[in-house]
């Protein structure tokens, strides 16, 4: 298995630059990156990303701005194809430049507040990967308005979507990713955390001139697993642009992370810990993997055979969500009942909803043709460069003042609470709060612990996509967040 999967990574960085068919999942992405950081012979470039020094290329704010295009170009005065009649809240969607020599473009989703937008703050989400759709999965398929149904045609109500109390702009970053592209498709090689941040705040310029209602509005940033990395980047290139008296148009309150890669070396030590606390694999297992891979000099081809072990021992699970079932033929009845609302063939229901035609046409994306149709998870993107930590970009946050909340669902086993809490240990932060267990209604939601900067919050029965696996909970956790209130005990 661990060798077929460094095959497949092999197999993307070398493809060509072209929209593939294949379907490749957001939980796939992630494995491949662990993977390609993990071993030598698969690896991607690390950069250090510090306050100290500039990693992107810090433009006048100026020479991002590209054609005028009013905002009403992109609204869909229907809303999204398919769903049901009786909502009123306006939605937008289309393509904001941010390369015009290159001919980059990133395609995005809005939704507007259900209530009051004008008063509501504005929420940028980012999903991971790294390469996966922001729309496919955030949207679609976690907390916006709307999910989509089996049928891969219609769409049913969501009724903890995020936006009834936030505007939430989904964004499919970088170029390559979802309906995001470049005309120069030699540059798609390039791509990594640095170019990623760069284009998502060029993004953002554009569009807050595009919607100029928005801007000074309270503004935050929020997304899971991959984005752990994408979310602070951007956070810190938005302050470092902001210390040049640019984008002070951008009212930057905080940022919200939900199983987030952090820290290399205790988010592998973490993962671990988790398969074995959870009785997913033996001791004898765990203890040769953490003596002989967790140390910074480990023999590649030694760990691999060890790794191959601990995934027999885990089964054929849903690494994501392990007590979840995996999509198989009919299995969608027996999915909802075991996990309200959830249903893990859904991939397979956004992709072919959003591979239609008469969607792609409506929404104001480029129609694709097969092979080259909308991808869940983009295989295009070879990626270039990654950091091994954001710690350093979190003490940064901090001592900006920046509201920051960190959760995990307690069911993840990929990035998993284990992970999360040994990476917070490392930023060695006073203790404000003690753990407590916070309450969804007469249920414990979770539990969670203020540190002086951040606070970190578990979401009980939730996996590695928070919003899918307990939407309510959810809802409850974002909504004391945007409040800036401690949740309810």
């Amino acid at each position: 298995m661990q060798r077929m999967q460094c095959l497949l990574l092999s197999i993307i960085l070398a493809a060509a630059v072209a929209p593939s068919h294949q379907l490749i999942s957001q939980g796939d992405k992630l494995r491949l990156w662990f993977n390609a950081t993990r071993y030598r012979s698969h690896s991607v470039k690390t950069i250090e990303w510090g306050s100290a020094t500039a990693t992107i290329s810090l433009k006048n704010d100026s020479e991002y701005l590209t054609e005028e295009h009013p905002q009403e170009a992109d609204y869909l005065p229907q809303g999204l194809p398919g769903q049901p009649r009786g909502f009123t809240f306006r939605q937008y969607s289309g393509y904001v430049t941010v390369d015009a020599k290159a001919g980059r473009a990133l395609f995005y989703y809005f939704a507007e507040a259900i209530r009051n937008p004008s008063k509501q703050p504005l929420v940028l989400w980012l999903n991971g990967g790294p390469g996966c759709s922001s729309i496919g999965y955030g949207a679609l398929e976690e907390l916006g308005p709307f999910l989509v149904n089996p049928d891969g045609k219609t769409l049913t109500y969501n009724p903890d979507a995020w936006n009834q109390v936030a505007n939430v702009l989904f964004l499919e970053s970088p170029a390559g990713v979802g309906f995001s592209y470049s005309n120069t498709t030699s540059d798609y090689p390039k791509t990594g955390d640095r170019l990623t941040a760069e284009e998502s705040y060029a993004f953002l310029v554009n569009w807050f001139n595009r919607f100029p209602q928005y801007k000074f509005r309270k503004f935050y940033i929020a997304g899971e697993s991959y984005a752990g990395y994408y979310v602070p980047e951007l956070a810190s290139t938005i302050l470092q642009h902001k210390n040049l008296s640019q984008a002070s148009f951008i009212n930057f309150r905080g940022i919200m992370v939900g199983n987030g890669v952090m820290n290399s070396d205790t988010d592998f030590l973490g993962t671990y810990q988790y398969a074995r606390s959870h009785a997913l694999i033996s001791s004898q297992a765990y203890e040769q993997v953490v003596s002989n891979c967790t140390n910074s000099k480990f023999d590649e081809t030694e760990c691999q055979i060890l790794e191959n072990q601990v995934y027999r021992e885990m089964g054929n699970i849903d690494i994501y969500n392990i007590y979840a079932p995996k999509c198989i033929v009919n299995a969608s009845r027996k999915a909802k009942q075991e996990i309200r609302g959830y249903d893990p063939c859904r991939d397979n229901y956004i992709n072919a909803y959003l591979n239609s035609p008469d969607v792609q046409k409506a929404i104001h994306a480029n129609v694709t043709k097969l092979p080259y149709s909308w991808t869940s998870c983009s295989d295009v993107l070879p990626w270039l460069d990654s950091v091994s930590t954001v710690l350093p970009i979190y003490r940064q946050l901090i001592a900006s003042g920046l509201r920051i909340l960190v959760y995990s669902g307690d069911l993840d086993a990929r990035v998993p609470v284990t992970s999360t809490e040994l990476s917070i240990d490392e930023l060695k932060l006073p203790i404000q709060t003690t753990w407590y267990p916070w309450s969804n209604g007469d249920e414990v939601g979770g539990y969670t612990v203020i540190y002086k900067g951040l606070t970190f919050a578990t979401v009980r029965g939730a996996g590695h996509e928070v919003p899918e696996f307990q939407p309510s909970r959810a809802l409850t956790l974002f909504k004391y967040y945007l409040n800036g209130k401690p949740l309810p005990n």
